[in-house]
């Protein structure tokens, strides 16, 4: 992981990373010690148990609401104690850098709402402070 700035990390407009810069700092830096679920996280699916941790950082630079949803199975029957966070940026836009981690999975209705932090809450300050040094920028997550 580089520490340093690439031409295309901030948008002209804004001085903010762009998105896209934000999703590969965010990509580069997902570990087992960012995930909400440290034993099941891998390599070959290194999006598992990040959303939560994900969408705080990218509404930390980038603003707007979180949309959480319970995570079905493939016939749509609620998994027991599992849900999926993603981003509504202030434009309307959705982004989801982490939905990669579902294989049969599906997703139930949206709801609004401030997430929960499983695991260890230390684990979004570590994301935070991982994609703030690769964008060469400092990034304040609440603490949830």
């Amino acid at each position: 992981m580089g520490s340093t700035q690439t031409p295309s990390a901030t948008t002209a407009s804004s001085g903010l990373p762009s998105l896209e810069a934000t999703e590969q700092a965010l990509r580069a830096s997902w570990t087992p010690e960012t995930s909400d679920d440290p034993d099941a996280w891998n390599p070959d699916n290194p999006a598992a148990g990040q959303c939560i941790a994900t969408t705080l950082v990218i509404q930390a630079l980038h603003g707007g609401e979180i949309v959480i949803a319970d995570v079905l199975d493939a016939d749509g029957t609620p998994l027991k104690r599992r849900s999926h966070a993603w981003n509504r940026l202030p434009s309307g836009e959705e982004i989801d850098f982490t939905y990669a981690q579902f294989r049969t999975e599906r997703l139930g209705p949206e709801k609004v709402w401030t997430p929960v932090v499983d695991g260890d809450p230390e684990r979004v300050s570590l994301l935070a402070s991982r994609v703030g040094q690769v964008l060469g920028v400092e990034i304040d997550v609440p603490v949830v």
